[in-house]
């Protein structure tokens, strides 16, 4: 009897417990749960969109900034059937003070947005300009259904100028503001550039307000209130005088401009040409537009700084000597030009077609003789010459503060084998060694390489202070790199080197010039055409690499035109300018 009694007291025991645990619930755990609905539901949190930081040069001056203006906005919930003329008349209100907006779109544009979920104004028109508003402002602003708020649109003031450098902003894309909540509220997202790169210091921090509202959305009291960042600019180290200049130079041309610390790799200026103004992106590009950029031959929309693949044809050359030297090739190695070397059925000339007849390391540089770096190159192989090329950055990134850089190719038998499963060819060492054949570079890898040959370390490329880094050691002889040096020296100030007639600057430089093929000469032709005879697209490409002064080296120019022909009759001259005007700005003071 005993154990049927203590079973009903366990029972009613339980029944107890789960009252208690119910009660409990219902007058504590749940209120906590329904404050926080009700707060929610009374205390409204909105978002504060930065204005987006200034891009500056290394003195200040704007290269990218906002222009204040204002945006329309419409009541929501007018899209259902009995509102119709309703929002028909305040889009009309609209299109009469600006004829330039199409009623149609902006009913689409206004129809896509709204939601019965939507409780804030909808966004017909992302900006009007202050001037355009400002006589009309009043009147809008007293229509009911219509809300008018304060709007920036980005600006750049110097508009094609380094526009490669400086990039662009655009309207955010759904996938921009899943990965970016503050795209979300200011609408826009650097796509480029320097706009792209440092978007996240760009765009700031979002600033926020919770206030008290009735059941009517109305608000009563500010609760919390907190500003949205205004520590968003970035300052580059172009300088805009230095890249004015550049761009006058390189008026009708194509191609591109490095101008480098040759001690920290700090780039002073930079350009790729031609360019295109960056407030087309801004404002939005027509399809007429950019039909227009992207059928125009010489590339107008590609960052050749970092995009464009050259063969860098004779400029290569003072790393393929120094890796002569690394791999055992004597520092007394000469050969006798005769302006040709036969493989098998193929004839590979020197550019000067009587040859050089007795050279040596210093010499096949200053006069670039090729037939030098040919049987150089059947020495040590290739294998061991693209080793010592990736040292010095070729065929890799060279970690400048911009998306997207391109590696380039710095081929060699297992690159061969894994990309186009075919083996090495005795002829493409030869080919190779003269920056030609498969091998591809930027300009920016070869400015670099060239600082090398300069301060004895490989910087690393920057636009920003942040972006620094300490220049990198690399283990080869002193004496080596002297001697490239000195070859490079002649380039430019020997009677026989191939930028004597051309480099003339008063500042001391050190050179290479190249001439990259692009298109190869057949074997049948006896006597090479003048590159003045050839098609414009068959030219091929000019390089000079250069720095300067020579004994106490600061900067390095770099300069690939685009079929521009012989590489210091085309580019010396621009290179010369180049070091004058650093001269004339205060950056080189010692003329050696």
């Amino acid at each position: 009897m005993n154990w049927r009694l203590n079973l009903i007291y366990i029972f009613v025991t339980l029944i107890c417990i789960m009252i208690l645990s119910r009660v409990y619930f219902l007058s504590i755990k749940s209120n906590t749960y329904y404050e926080e609905l009700s707060q929610n539901n009374y205390i409204k949190k909105t978002y504060k969109a930065p204005t987006r930081g200034v891009i500056e040069d290394r003195n200040g001056e704007p290269l990218a900034l906002n222009q204040m203006g204002f945006s329309i906005l419409i009541k929501p919930h007018l899209r259902a059937k009995k509102h119709q003329e309703k929002l028909e008349n305040i889009i009309n209100i609209i299109v009469e003070q600006f004829p330039q907006y199409e009623k149609d779109k902006l009913i689409k544009d206004y129809m896509r947005n709204d939601s019965p979920y939507n409780h804030e104004f909808i966004k017909i028109i992302d900006y009007v300009p202050y001037e355009d508003i400002f006589s009309k402002y009043t009147f809008l602003a007293t229509q009911e259904d219509i809300k008018i708020e304060s709007s920036s649109k980005r600006y750049y003031p110097h508009k094609e100028l380094a526009a490669h450098i400086i990039g662009y902003v655009g309207k955010a894309s759904k996938l921009d503001i899943v990965n970016n909540e503050i795209a979300k509220y200011s609408g826009i997202v650097g796509k480029s550039g320097i706009e792209r790169f440092y978007n996240e210091k760009l765009q700031g921090k979002l600033g926020y307000k919770d206030t008290k509202v009735n059941a009517l959305n109305k608000e009563i009291e500010v609760i919390d209130e907190k500003e949205p960042s205004n520590d968003n600019n970035v300052r580059i180290t172009i300088d805009v005088n230095l890249q004015k200049y550049l761009q006058e130079l390189f008026i009708d041309k194509s191609g591109s401009i490095v101008v480098m610390d040759a001690q920290n790799g700090e780039i002073l200026a930079a350009g790729s040409f031609p360019e295109y103004d960056s407030n087309i992106f801004a404002r939005g590009i027509s399809q007429a537009e950019w039909n227009e950029m992207r059928n125009d031959f010489n590339h107008p929309f590609t960052n050749k700084i970092i995009n464009g693949l050259y063969p860098p044809g004779s400029v290569i050359k003072m790393g393929v000597a120094l890796s002569f030297l690394e791999n055992g090739i004597s520092d007394k190695f000469t050969v006798d030009c005769s302006g040709s070397l036969p493989i098998g059925n193929r004839n590979f000339r020197c550019w000067k077609t009587t040859g050089h007849g007795h050279i040596n390391f210093r010499s096949a540089i200053a006069q670039s003789c090729d037939d030098f770096f040919y049987k150089g190159s059947l020495k040590i192989g290739i294998n061991k010459i693209s080793a010592t090329l990736d040292k010095l950055g070729i065929g890799q990134k060279t970690g400048i503060d911009l998306d997207n850089e391109f590696i380039g190719i710095n081929p060699n038998k297992e690159w061969k084998e894994k990309r186009l499963k075919k083996p090495w060819y005795i002829g493409e060492t030869v080919i190779t060694s003269i920056g030609q054949g498969n091998m591809l570079t930027t300009p920016l890898q070869i400015a670099r390489y060239t600082a090398f040959f300069a301060s004895g370390k490989l910087p690393k490329p920057h636009l920003t202070s942040e972006s620094y880094e300490e220049p990198i050691e690399l283990d080869f002889k002193k004496e080596y790199v002297k001697l490239m040096q000195e070859g490079m020296f002649d380039v430019s100030n020997a009677p026989s080197g191939t930028a004597k007639r051309y480099t003339t600057s008063k500042v001391t430089i050190a050179s290479k010039t190249g001439t990259a093929q692009v298109v190869s000469i057949p074997q049948s032709e006896k006597v090479r055409m003048k590159e003045s005879e050839l098609e414009y697209y068959q030219r091929s490409h000019a390089w000079i690499t250069a720095y300067g002064p020579y004994k106490n080296p600061k900067y390095v120019v770099t300069v690939v035109q685009e079929h521009g022909g012989g590489g210091g009759s085309a580019t010396g001259g621009v290179a010369s300018r180049i070091f004058d005007k650093l001269y004339e700005l205060g950056y080189i003071t010692e003329l050696e």
